[in-house]
């Protein structure tokens, strides 16, 4: 199928899917006029990506774990180094959700300063 049919398939733009080629996520063929021709597997790779995409894996990660990947969910079977990238990923969104935190507390802090000095003292 070419890239426009598999964009109508899977609901993902023309350019995530040259996106997600150049990142060697999907390799389709290449016919004698230059098209792309994506496999009939092509719409569930795509479904794959979308799925570990939305779980904040990078494509560097995706494209490390993706041929552990089986089923349209996907199900991850055990591959090398598969639970270390999960394992990193979700220790740096740890890191970044306690930065978050912080940061928030900081804010507040700000607002109930700023809220208590425009009160006027009764």
């Amino acid at each position: 199928m070419r890239i426009g049919e598999l964009s109508r398939r899977t609901g993902v733009r023309t350019h995530q899917l040259r996106y997600y080629e150049s990142q060697g996520l999907l390799r389709p063929r290449r016919g004698p006029n230059g098209y792309r021709d994506y496999g009939d597997d092509a719409p569930l790779t795509v479904g794959r990506i979308r799925h570990l995409l939305e779980a904040g894996l990078s494509t560097r990660d995706i494209a490390s774990i993706l041929p552990c990947a089986t089923g349209s969910t996907p199900q991850l079977g055990p591959c090398e180094e598969l639970l270390t990238t999960l394992r990193d990923r979700r220790a740096d969104l740890d890191a970044h959700i306690d930065t978050l935190v912080r940061t928030r507390g900081l804010l507040q802090s700000y607002i109930e300063a700023t809220e208590r000095l425009s009160t006027p003292a009764v």
